[in-house]
This record gives structure tokens, sequence and C-alpha cells, in this order.
């Protein structure tokens, strides 16, 4: 059954404006987790076929779309196929993974057939993945939220090593020609903490720490890249 079938849309505010909420989140994430639990042990890569595609069993239940709202997301809402991606944006694995995602977006999103939800994860040991999570979502705000997500992987060789990242990344909202005076005012207030925070919080409560981390519906993929994404993402396609 595709995801769009099983799909129970769910509203509300971030988990940390109101204790009410915050218990609703908790229990969604407790559920959340038995479903990762349950990935993770019935997830069996397949010994034929080409890649050896993962898989999960029938009775594997989806994956929580109520938690989606705490990533970022592009496609059509009633999609059968979901990619989710859990990353950090200073994480080198990442960024390779990030040219897998672009063409994900150019093939299967943009023509309305998948639906990408994007996380962010930021590491304790990477001390420009925050700013570079806040640079992108600052940039959303003007409406370029995947020109700066795709342009801060592209670039991270330029930026990774800096002790201070904050100018190139205003020089890269000047690129996209965003307002460069509201983006640093975002930046500096850093605007979004919250729900980089809340993002990151699902993360953890999921019980995923390594980055990517990437699932197609409640598929976890074994090998991030193209390969893989794509075959799952057709075999998905073609099974509803």
């Amino acid at each position: 059954m595709g995801e769009a079938k099983r799909r129970q849309e769910t509203g509300g505010p971030s988990p940390r404006k109101r204790s009410r909420k915050s218990l609703v989140f908790t229990g969604l994430v407790i559920v959340a987790v038995a479903v990762v639990a349950a990935l993770y042990y019935l997830t069996q890569p397949s010994l034929t076929g080409a890649g050896d595609l993962p898989d999960v069993s029938e009775d594997t239940p989806a994956f929580p779309a109520e938690l989606d709202r705490y990533g970022v997301s592009v496609g059509p809402e009633d999609a059968d196929v979901v990619v989710r991606e859990f990353a950090d944006y200073q994480c080198p694995a990442c960024a390779r993974f990030a040219e897998a995602t672009a063409r994900l977006k150019e093939e299967y999103v943009e023509p309305g057939k998948v639906r990408f939800v994007f996380f962010d994860l930021p590491l304790p040991q990477h001390t420009h993945s925050t700013p570079a999570a806040m640079a992108a979502r600052c940039a959303g705000d003007q409406d370029q939220y995947w020109a700066m997500h795709d342009r801060l992987f592209e670039e991270q060789s330029n930026w990774e090593s800096l002790s201070d990242a904050s100018d190139r990344f205003a020089g890269y909202a000047d690129d996209l020609d965003l307002d460069n005076r509201r983006f640093k005012r975002c930046m500096e207030s850093e605007l979004h903490s919250e729900a980089i925070e809340d993002s990151r919080q699902v993360a953890i409560q999921l019980q995923i720490a390594s980055t990517p981390t990437v699932l197609v519906n409640n598929i976890p993929l074994n090998r991030p890249g193209w390969e893989q994404l794509s075959a799952v993402v057709e075999r998905e396609l073609n099974e509803q």
C-alpha cells in the first residue's frame, strides 16, 4: 500500500511551544521509535536482483508521516512514494549524496511522482552545521530554500574549514539575489533555531544518529547513492 493511502494528516505547532503539544509530540515519537526499531530488525536486503536492494516485510508499519512537518518538504502531499533524508550540511557523505537528491528532485519530484522531506540533523562535531541549516532556512524565508540547500552542499569544501562561515553564507545569499539585510537579520537573530532543534529532536527520538540516513517510504537504504535510491524508488512506484 502506498504512503498516501496510509497517511493521516495532523496539525499543530512545533513540540517545544506548549507542554500539551509536547505530550502529543512525545507520543508520536514513541510510536516512531517502535517503527524504526521494526525497520532495523525487519529490513532484509535481497540476495538477488540489481544491487541487492533493501526491503521490509509487508507488515512493517509506515513511517509516521505526522513527523514530516518538522522537516522541509517539496513535492505533492499525496505522493505514494516519500523519500526522507536526515542530514548534516557539513557531513562529507551528505554532500556526496546531495547529487542524488538533486537528480531525485529533477526526475521524480518535479514531475509529481515523489515527495522529498529533508530533516536537519546537525552533528556536534561540526561547528558550521547549525549555521548552515540556519542559512538554508533563512533563504527559505525568501523562497530560496532549495537553492541555498544545494549551494551549501556544492560548496561545502569552501566553507567547512573556515573559522567563521557567516560571510561566505551571506555571499551565497547575494548570489541568489536575496535581500541580504533581511538574510543577515535572520542569521544573527537565529530566527529558525527552534525549528532546527525540533528537526534534530525527531532524529534523536527515532534513534537516528548517522548522516545521511535515507528512507524510501519505510525502507532504509543501506548504501545511500543514486543507483540504490532510484532503484528502490522505481520499485515502490511500480508496486502502487
